[in-house]
């Protein structure tokens, strides 16, 4: 099975975490693709440099200096980071970024609700590349830098796992979070159909960081990849989470 897991930025600075996440990924079938964020890290180090982080509909506004730390933070700390963790555990891990091998191509990405800066879109991903290494045993690590015709932009992790996820017509795709699926008066939707997704973000129940992850679900749900999965470590252990399943007849 060819599977690609987002591992949330939330997680990244957690010992005992990456400690499970290193067991689980040992203990798989096959190498994962592991795409990463590492937001709290960027956030802080944003203002212990004295700029002000700033969010438009759940992505990061980032200016020339923004880019800067979070290259510093995904490509530098937080990917290495994890590397270790696997390799402490036997998964044969390489850390990488979306602009080595122009890996993941990007596009500046506009919004109407305000100008991001140097923040891209996912255009091409080198899935030959990434299956290559598959086939050897090695779990590809990415942070989410990525490469656009000007030079690295910030991409959200949540949009580079699916581009990958579509690239590789990934079976699954999982979200990995910190809380065990999306949530709805304090209880755990088991399954989510893309209209209903929709519905709840309007709805704002689904709100904040979970937006990109859903919607990134739906898009590679509408591009081929079979299943979604949004949990936390526990539940990519058990299989347990919330499924975000293709509308009848797809």
């Amino acid at each position: 099975m060819t599977r690609v897991l987002k591992i949330g930025g939330h997680q990244v600075d957690d010992d005992a975490f990456l400690a499970g996440l290193g067991e689980v990924v040992a203990g798989l079938e096959a190498p994962p693709v592991i795409v990463h964020g590492g937001g709290k890290e960027i956030a802080a180090l944003q203002r212990r440099l004295g700029l002000q982080p700033r969010f438009i509909e759940g992505l990061r506004v980032t200016d020339e200096a923004s880019l800067a730390v979070a290259e510093m933070v995904l490509s530098g700390r937080v990917n290495k980071r994890l590397v270790v963790a696997l390799l402490r555990a036997g998964v044969q891990a390489l850390g990488l970024s979306g602009v080595d091998l122009g890996l993941v191509r990007v596009e500046r990405l506009t919004l109407p609700g305000g100008d991001l800066g140097r923040v891209g879109r996912p255009v091409a991903v080198r899935a030959e590349v990434l299956r290559a290494w598959l086939e050897q045993g090695i779990v590809p690590v990415l942070s989410p830098i990525s490469l656009g015709a000007d030079g690295p932009y910030n991409v959200n992790a949540d949009q580079v796992a699916a581009a990958v996820a579509v690239a590789l017509k990934a079976e699954e795709m999982v979200f990995v979070t910190d809380v065990p699926g999306v949530l709805m008066d304090g209880a755990m939707l088991p399954e989510l159909t893309p209209a209903q997704a929709r519905q709840l973000i309007e709805q704002e129940v689904i709100a904040g960081g979970m937006v990109p992850k859903v919607r990134a679900a739906l898009a590679g749900l509408e591009q081929g990849v079979c299943q979604v999965r949004i949990t936390n470590l526990d539940g990519l252990r058990t299989g347990q989470g919330t499924r975000v399943t293709p509308p009848p007849g797809a």
